[in-house]
């Protein structure tokens, strides 16, 4: 099948597609005489994997892993648990980071409870004031949200 047909059956816009064979997350696809791509059904197995980790936030790296020991079903998969136990202590760092965020935007909220001239507005003194500043930056960690 051709990279639309590869799109359509399994959901997944094209530039998408052509991402993951930069990373070196979909193996290359052969070639027909006129230079087009040609996928089987490997691809779309494969991507149709790659795309349910991404739905699990799982990051390139994390998806890597697993894709090596889908590649060696003999190995013993104690590394993908821990790999599973890791992405779920990100997960749960981010909730806490989340639940923050949803106070700090609680307390912003309070600031403006009517309607008011944009210059009276609470909110917007609150973000061009202390409270924004004061927030402590956010703790550094091996799983960077948004670069998948």
């Amino acid at each position: 099948m051709k990279i639309g047909e590869l799109a359509r059956a399994t959901l997944t816009p094209l530039e998408t597609i052509r991402f993951y064979e930069r990373e070196g997350l979909l193996p290359d696809a052969g070639r027909t005489d006129g230079n087009y791509r040609i996928y089987g059904q490997q691809h779309v197995e494969r991507l149709t994997f790659i795309r349910h980790c991404r739905t699990l936030d799982m990051a390139l790296g994390e998806i890597r892993a697993l894709l090596r020991f889908k590649a060696s079903p003999q190995e013993n998969c104690a590394a993908v648990n821990e790999l599973l136990d890791d992405h779920i202590g990100h997960v749960a760092q981010r909730i806490r980071e989340l639940r923050a965020l949803e106070k700090q935007l609680k307390v912003l909220r309070q600031q403006c409870s009517e309607a008011n001239a944009a210059a009276d507005c609470g909110i917007l003194k609150g973000l061009s004031g202390v409270m924004v500043a004061d927030r402590s930056p956010p703790k550094s960690r091996k799983h960077v949200q948004g670069t998948h």
